[in-house]
């Protein structure tokens, strides 16, 4: 299962960072970024995709996260 975020990052450091984070709360799942989208897309990839708890995440550390839809 795939899931695709919509952020406001851009600076990659920022991004490793949330990537370190998210994988540290989430461990089985796959976690990265593609700041070149103009979308700044956040994906993850795993077998059980909690979309409130990423958001939360992203958003408590100051930055837009919203679900990427079709």
């Amino acid at each position: 299962m795939v899931e695709v975020f919509k952020t406001n990052i851009t600076c990659r450091d920022s991004a490793d960072q949330l990537v370190s984070f998210l994988s540290s709360q989430l461990p089985d799942s796959k976690i990265n970024f593609d700041l070149t989208d103009c979308d700044n897309i956040l994906r993850v990839e795993s077998n059980r995709i909690e979309v409130a708890q990423i958001s939360i995440v992203v958003r408590n550390h100051g930055y837009l996260c919203e679900v990427l839809k079709d």
